[in-house]
């Protein structure tokens, strides 16, 4: 779960078998840590919880923005001088008194902050369901590009199904498990996307309706179109040790693509919807 790189030069030139398949490995990867990180309301009855107090709420953003700010462009792991403000953010919910496992949200018209805790049994259970999402996902798409394309005799079609069966993710290893655990390094990771459909969020991955996410004054009328359902989305993974245990705390913002906000100090003259 790395920051994705930009995807234009590869688009503009035809990718080899094995970057082909790699270029599918790293969607379905993406997806599945999208579904592993929001499917708790489906999965493992978490709850969504509106109602942070916006203070909370943006001093969560601010913490990850000088987290991020702090990474070097080539690597996750966060350098010795973040690590204390990150130690904090992980166990923040302890301080707070706010439960693991559920989606603490805080959201106003247009714009939807979320964070969510995960420690001891619950990583366990996470690292669980993002591999299984992943293989399930590489496995399918194995299986319909043989059918659709094992009868053409050409060698770059026999290299890229070749490619496709080799392709192997371990995705504990992609998220730096054994690193942070042995060495008790701290690490920050990203994933971006202009546009999120927020009914195929809310409808497939989590099964909630849309308003309880996003709130009645942001969530879709009837019929709407692709940009009603449109929103800006980034998510932060947070992971680390605390207190003898892994613990993971991710942070996501969401923002209705249309809608366009003025500063921090407008922002903050804003009361919560909720």
């Amino acid at each position: 779960m790395f920051d994705e790189p930009n995807n234009e030069e590869s688009q503009e030139r035809p990718l080899d078998p094995a970057g082909r398949a790699k270029e599918k490995a790293d969607e379905f990867r993406m997806h599945a840590e999208l579904a592993s990180v929001f499917e708790g309301t489906r999965k493992f009855d978490a709850e969504l919880r509106p109602g942070l107090d916006m203070e909370t709420a943006r001093n969560i953003q601010r913490t990850i923005a000088r987290l991020e700010k702090s990474k070097t462009p080539d690597s996750p792991v966060l350098p010795p001088p973040s690590m204390a403000d990150a130690a904090d953010l992980l166990k923040l919910c302890d301080t707070l008194h706010l439960a693991t496992n559920d989606y603490h949200i805080h959201r106003r018209p247009g714009e939807v902050m979320i964070v969510r805790w995960l420690h001891g049994p619950q990583v366990e259970s996470f690292y669980e369901r993002l591999q299984a999402h992943f293989d399930a996902a590489m496995n399918g798409f194995r299986e319909d590009e043989r059918q659709a394309n094992e009868w053409k005799q050409d060698r770059t079609t026999a290299d890229y199904l070749k490619a496709l069966n080799t392709v192997e993710v371990k995705m504990s290893d992609r998220y730096l498990r054994d690193v942070i655990c042995k060495h008790n390094v701290f690490v920050l990771s990203t994933q971006t996307a202009d546009e999120i459909n927020i009914k195929y969020l809310c409808d497939y991955i989590m099964e909630v309706p849309i308003a309880d996410l996003v709130g009645k004054r942001s969530a879709p009328q009837h019929e709407p179109t692709e940009q009603d359902l449109a929103w800006f989305f980034k998510l932060f993974s947070l992971r680390g040790m605390g207190d003898g245990q892994e613990r993971m705390c991710f942070f996501v913002y969401m923002q209705k693509t249309e809608e366009t906000f003025g500063g921090e100090e407008d922002l903050k003259s804003d009361a919560d919807e909720d």
